[in-house]
């Protein structure tokens, strides 16, 4: 009984629901990004080892976040995770060009799964604070994203620590996912 009317106000308030998935190498900042959108502070982090889920309200949509670890070993396990989710927020460290190729193996990976093809992306060119980030339209020819004609995609230049960009990356990802209801 409770699930039903929670499921008519959310009609009736207008709150959309999305499963959005969070991913890319590790060190790229996806747990600071999370738990600044969630708690709107930052957060000592270690290292995922396995995964985060946090449900994140912003404006009339709950984004429920999957943050999964970036370790070479977990990149196996990303594509348990793959089924219903409807955007993909892909974290790069902008200030690591060494490892551009890899992200960008992974990411073409990721989209390359069937349970994916219909998923948003979101890349955020985190850590523009530090010397030496790339830009976001550098960040996105290195991944080859200007390429990508099978999914929606938009690139945000953010800095997870003080919170830069992230709101305007979610606000193109709620623009960007099909409402669930």
């Amino acid at each position: 009984m409770g699930a039903t009317l929670a499921k008519v106000w959310q009609r009736f308030a207008g709150q959309q629901e999305m499963r959005i998935l969070m991913l890319g190498l590790d060190a790229a900042g996806k747990t600071t990004v999370l738990y600044k959108l969630r708690l709107g502070e930052v957060v000592t982090t270690v290292p995922t080892l396995g995964f985060n889920v946090e449900s994140v309200e912003y404006r009339n949509i709950s984004f429920t976040v999957w943050d999964v670890g970036g370790q070479d070993k977990i990149r196996r396990l990303w594509r348990h995770y793959y089924s219903g989710t409807q955007g993909l927020i892909f974290v790069v460290d902008s200030s690591d060009g060494e490892r551009a190729g890899d992200a960008r193996e992974e990411l073409l990976s990721v989209l390359g799964e069937e349970e994916m093809r219909h998923a948003a992306v979101l890349v955020l060119a985190n850590k523009q604070d530090l010397p030496h980030a790339m830009p976001a339209a550098e960040v996105a020819e290195k991944l080859g994203l200007p390429g990508m004609r099978n999914h929606k995609w938009f690139i945000q230049s953010t800095c997870a620590t003080s919170g830069d960009g992230l709101y305007e990356g979610l606000d193109w990802l709620s623009r960007a996912v099909p409402s669930r209801q």
